[in-house]
């Protein structure tokens, strides 16, 4: 490696996943371990706090080393640690940030604390060498959507964000109410290629502000239909149900996307969170961009959901800008986008 090589070991516990990386210069992904937990909360239907801390505690130390390992470097090569200390669960956190503070003192290693929501928006850098700000961003995942403008690195203008369940949280509940299971969001994804988008029209919530979304009125549209159904002892298509409320969730973020990047004059959209990974989006997203004459980002799947990678990435930046944090760091499980 280069002198001028910056190194960066990331930690990612907001949520069900432990996850921890080894980050080259902000771009280069030279290792990216997760240890997923959802076969754990599926039998509860959903992640339960309490089991996930517990589970990140028992989880953490072996991750870490194994990312150290898989990117063939040792602690003493590091220049940084970088953390998610916010948002999410705190319990979940707090476990990341003690590991990362516990190794930035051992090895008087400089500590950058992420936003776990920058994070998703800088995966997007990981697989596009020529994608820098400013452009526009959806961000759509389990607790938060929000369109921003991502002016710089770690510098965004928030649009419009959702007035009550985020897109994901839509898609967990519809997906429970439909049989599903858990997680909901890949489980409709696969029903719905299966179903028939325009057998049922769910409603678009129309709100004052044109960049603000709003998914529980969808949500509720769903489960009275279902219900009407049974009442009606008619048949109920899973399939048509799940396609159809795909398409009005996707619908609503395509148009929403696609009017603030055209009124904004930004000829580059991307995506990044969970639902960044749903297979309609994408497709409807990159139809439309192409229309439009927009450029389109989205990360591969495996970027899209929690990991540790993006953290490394955002912690990059923020590091450049010589952002540190003290051992006073925290939790801080409702962290805004835009907080510090």
């Amino acid at each position: 490696m280069s002198e001028k090589d910056v190194l960066i070991l990331a930690i990612e516990s907001s949520c069900d996943e432990t996850a921890a990386s080894v980050v080259k210069n902000g771009r280069t992904i030279l290792s990216n371990v997760i240890s997923s937990q959802i076969a754990l909360h599926t039998l509860y239907g959903g992640v339960v706090p309490e089991i996930a801390s517990r589970k990140h505690i028992e989880k953490i130390n072996q991750v870490v080393e194994e990312a150290l390992a898989e990117a063939n470097v040792t602690l003493d090569d590091l220049d940084a640690i970088g953390v998610t200390y916010g948002p999410g669960l705190v319990g979940a956190l707090l476990v990341g940030v003690a590991e990362a503070k516990a190794i930035s003192y051992a090895k008087k290693l400089p500590l950058v604390g992420v936003h776990h929501i920058e994070g998703h928006v800088s995966a997007n850098y990981i697989e596009h060498p020529d994608l820098e700000p400013p452009f526009m961003c959806l961000i759509v995942s389990g607790g938060h959507t929000h369109l921003v403008i991502v002016k710089d690195y770690g510098e965004f203008e928030i649009l419009g964000r959702t007035r009550d369940d985020a897109a994901g949280e839509a898609f967990d509940k519809v997906a429970r109410a439909i049989g599903l299971g858990y997680p909901g969001g890949p489980k409709i994804d696969k029903v719905s290629k299966e179903g028939n988008p325009d057998a049922i029209v769910f409603p678009k919530a129309k709100l004052e502000d044109p960049y603000d979304f709003s998914f529980s009125g969808v949500k509720s549209a769903v489960l009275n239909h279902i219900n009407r159904c049974k009442m009606q002892e008619e048949e109920i298509c899973e399939a048509d149900i799940a396609a159809s409320f795909q398409k009005a969730v996707v619908d609503t973020l395509v148009e929403k996307a696609v009017k603030a990047a055209k009124e904004h004059h930004m000829d580059k959209l991307a995506i990044a969170g969970g639902v960044a990974s749903n297979s309609a989006l994408r497709q409807a997203m990159k139809e439309a961009c192409e229309r439009e004459h927009i450029q389109f980002y989205y990360p591969s799947p495996i970027f899209c959901t929690d990991n540790a990678a993006m953290i490394g990435v955002a912690a990059y930046y923020e590091y450049k800008k010589g952002v540190r944090h003290g051992w006073d760091l925290n939790a801080v499980p409702n962290l805004k986008l835009g907080e510090r």
